[in-house]
């Protein structure tokens, strides 16, 4: 005898809710790892009693005697804030990822497909060959820059790739890749009359790198975004499973196809420019995670998209902690780091996936 919808439902469900406790668990376990990596060696129990006493509630609570100043201060004002903000920017771009490949009905699609990185990378070229200095709300002109030339060049593909009232998937995307390409030739060109010190600055901020993000301003300046494009690309999750079976039976069942369109590109945008305005472009975290998620848990976007941010975010603080003591006193980018680490792993799972899954 078959269980009944309802039996089926309610199982999923707890399995869903297992998985995130189970993510939730490694997350936390990564976090204080993280906290502990670098070129200062603090014991673990330090961090945890430093971190408590961060919290409004519990700072009473823990006596943080006989840890030194120096400790303190390294874990509070320059590990902890880069760690979150390797949270925030894996969460972005894994959670971007989904809504992107979702639009699109596309495992290729990240959140760079329409011109997002691009965007970002004329930006900050611009700022560092030309050498504008200005600082908002502690703030430096590159993350602005990097921020507005994302947002304005998705706007600009969007807007050429309009036909009428719809916006084709394939116009989009190809439109994309021809704006991408022309400001990559632009870049380009800024890179061959840049002198050698800003040509290695921009080189490495075009890899990826997290370690401008040692203060709190950083944090600030991106976690409204980067919340605001989460909670409204998850509000579109069921939107996302229904379009993943055609455009034409969407529309019979309600969905407003353009609709759910424009407010999932406009997010991912929005996150995307808020991560890679602090971060620089690290690639293949918004493609590789949400397969990697999307082979363990399954397609529904209601569970995919939260999970797919925690995984996202562990990876990316997992990737930075190698890139800090890879090279002892140096760093390496994390870009380089979460391609090397990420494009294995998703092999692996594809092999052992032999049948395949749904996008």
């Amino acid at each position: 005898m078959k269980p009944d919808a309802e039996t089926v439902h309610l199982r999923r469900v707890s399995h869903w809710k297992l998985y995130i406790i189970i993510l939730l668990a490694a997350f936390a376990i990564i976090f204080v790892l993280s906290l502990n990596l670098g070129y200062a060696t603090i014991p673990f129990r330090d961090i945890i009693r430093i971190l408590t006493n961060e919290v409004p509630l519990l700072n009473n609570l823990v006596d943080t005697t006989g840890i030194s100043a120096a400790n303190v201060s390294i874990i509070s004002q320059i590990r902890l804030p880069r760690v979150i903000c390797g949270a925030l920017v894996g969460a972005a771009l894994a959670t971007a990822g989904v809504g992107y490949q979702g639009i699109f009905r596309n495992p290729m699609a990240d959140p760079y497909v329409i011109g997002a990185s691009t965007g970002a990378s004329i930006g900050s070229a611009l700022v560092m060959v030309l050498g504008v200095g200005v600082a908002l709300f502690g703030v430096n002109t590159v993350q602005i820059f990097a921020f507005v030339g994302s947002l304005i060049t998705v706007l600009v593909v969007y807007t050429i790739s309009r036909v009428g009232s719809k916006v084709p998937v394939t116009t989009l995307l190809l439109t994309g890749i021809a704006v991408s390409l022309f400001q990559n030739a632009i870049v380009a060109y800024l890179k061959t009359v840049a002198s050698d010190r800003i040509l290695h600055e921009l080189t490495y901020w075009l890899i990826g790198s997290l370690s401008a993000t040692e203060n709190w301003d950083k944090v600030f300046a991106v976690l409204p975004f980067i919340i605001i494009g989460g909670i409204i690309s998850y509000m579109y999750s069921r939107d996302l499973n229904i379009l993943a079976l055609g455009e034409d039976q969407a529309q019979h069942l309600g969905v407003e196809i353009e609709r759910v369109k424009k407010v999932l590109l406009v997010s991912g945008a929005l996150m995307t420019a808020a991560a890679v305005s602090i971060s620089g472009l690290i690639g293949f975290v918004g493609l590789i995670i949400p397969h990697i998620t999307r082979v363990l848990i399954g397609p529904d976007h209601r569970v995919l998209m939260p999970t797919s941010a925690i995984v996202g975010a562990a990876f990316l603080m997992m990737c930075d902690a190698v890139s800090r003591v890879i090279m002892g006193s140096g760093e390496a980018p994390v870009g380089v780091i979460t391609a090397l680490a990420g494009a294995p792993f998703f092999i692996y799972l594809l092999r052992r996936k032999r049948k395949g899954y749904t996008v």
